[in-house]
């Protein structure tokens, strides 16, 4: 048949090779990917002013810059190839009849231009909010096995520190180590196959140095302090008896010496040896002076040198003392001490510290569980035992349960077998073995010289479980320690 060359069947196309824009724009498919393509580079965009100013090191940049923009991109990539396939046997049956090169351009132009600007609006706004968000304890709090810690951060110093600061190290390596742990972590928490309880940085040795991050914020070098301590310990009587002990913490520096000082020395290397992951059985002690080379071995006295041999040395930072800054857990009795003394449960209320022992110390099989049963029983309690009290005070006994509750609740997770004492804390000697791991005068050297258990050393007793410590009406102490309880 005869054709004009400008009818219909002159502009068919007259083989099965077609322009690849007329093939890339004529099919949904191939529109969503070059939209992944465009969302990919625009966000990588985005992201490469926050790296450039050596924000890199952020775990959750990271993941976008380097796992979910390359996602993105390589789904596109793929999708576009589809797209032009199918286009392509649109053709072939003839669902096109004409091939429209620019019909084809400003498809194109639409497809470009509609995700360019979805981009710029959506990338501009809220690209660095979400990274930023990711920093946060609420959205590290936000996963379950998290809750713990997420729940004793809040009320630690740190409560305005980002995760971040404290978990990630410096440089490349700090930032594969932690893509590393997060990929494990997330792995691991969709299969349900994580630890219970989940170890501390400490016992599964993924702690970040001190260097990289207390240090950041904290001079090592810091001349030096005194700090005066008081300890209220109140007693499980109808009373609630409070004595006091009043320290002077000689917690030093560069110049004063003392705890910090001594720990702290840049002429001096600890390192010590750990017959367990959580490093609660300090074994042998290794004190190096760098300026003369000489060098010290405390042993204790039932550690075999064979075990010693056996195991990796460790040297000494911040967090072998300061193991908890972020995450601290309390045991029962130091828990109420401290609602005592900061006001939220009423000294005045009889035999509260003795009943609120009593509720803590139960196994629950929940948090839910414990947040009921608990206020339920002291209010029962204080009706049955002591129904003046309760008539004259039952709004304070309900507030003094609720807040059993939540001491509970925040230091005991049955869900993830977290319960009393499952993290120690090794600042002190009271509750957990602490300085005493290493100053418990049981670690000698082959000479017999004793690594210190001198109490003056690190602090000095101004009183010592006194119901009325003098030293506080001295140093003006007494009125405001007292308006504090009684808040």
């Amino acid at each position: 048949m005869h054709t004009t060359p400008h009818s219909p069947e002159s502009r068919t196309p007259k083989s099965d090779a077609q322009p690849f824009l007329v093939l890339l724009t004529s099919h949904w498919i191939s529109w969503i990917g070059a939209a992944l393509i465009v969302t990919a580079l625009c966000t990588w965009l985005f992201l490469l002013p926050l790296q450039m100013r050596g924000e890199a090191d952020n775990p959750y940049l990271g993941v976008l810059a380097f796992v979910l923009v390359p996602i993105v991109l390589f789904a596109g990539l793929a999708l576009v190839p589809i797209g032009a396939w199918l286009a392509r046997r649109r053709v072939r049956k003839q669902l096109a009849a004409v091939v429209d090169k620019r019909a084809a351009w400003s498809r194109f132009a639409w497809i470009f231009g509609v995700a360019t600007l979805a981009n710029l609006a959506l990338g501009t706004q809220l690209t660095y909010r979400a990274v930023r968000h990711m920093e946060t304890p609420q959205f590290c709090g936000s996963c379950h096995v998290m809750t713990p810690e997420a729940r004793t951060h809040a009320v630690s110093p740190h409560a305005r520190v980002e995760c971040a600061e404290c978990h990630v190290g410096d440089g490349p390596s700090g930032w594969v180590a932690s893509k590393l742990t997060g990929a494990r972590q997330f792995v691991d928490n969709l299969s349900g196959s994580f630890e219970k309880p989940i170890p501390s940085a400490l016992a599964s040795n993924r702690l970040v140095p001190a260097k990289q991050t207390c240090e950041e914020c904290h001079w090592r070098g810091k001349p030096g302090r005194e700090v005066v301590r008081v300890i209220d310990s109140f007693a499980e009587d109808e009373a609630n008896t409070l004595s006091q002990t009043v320290l002077t913490m000689h917690v030093g520096g560069s110049v004063l010496g003392g705890i910090h000082g001594r720990h702290n020395d840049p002429n001096l290397e600890i390192r010590f040896v750990c017959g367990d992951p959580a490093r609660q059985e300090v074994l042998s002690v290794e004190a190096l002076d760098l300026a003369t080379g000489a060098k010290r071995v405390y042993t204790k006295s039932d550690a075999s040198p064979e075990r010693i041999a056996a195991l990796r040395p460790i040297t000494m930072q911040c967090v072998d003392c300061h193991n908890r800054p972020g995450h601290a857990f309390e045991l029962p009795a130091r828990a109420l001490d401290h609602a005592f003394s900061n006001g939220r449960l009423p000294v005045t209320l009889p035999n509260l510290k003795k009943l609120g022992l009593a509720l803590l110390a139960p196994k629950y099989a929940s948090q839910d569980e414990a947040a009921r049963r608990i206020p339920e029983a002291l209010t029962d309690t204080y009706r049955r035992e002591q129904p003046e009290v309760f008539a004259a005070r039952a709004s304070e006994i309900a507030a003094a349960g609720a807040e059993l509750a939540t001491i509970h609740n925040r230091n005991v997770y049955p869900e993830l077998e977290v319960t009393w004492g499952t993290y120690p804390d090794n600042i002190g000697h009271t509750d957990f073995p602490g300085c005493f791991r290493c100053h418990d005068g049981e670690h000698t050297t082959s000479d017999g010289k004793v690594l210190t258990n001198n109490c003056a050393v690190c602090h000095f007793s101004a009183a010592v479980d006194e119901t009325a410590p003098e030293i506080l009406q001295t140093l003006g102490l007494e009125r405001i320690l007292e308006k504090a309880r009684k808040k």
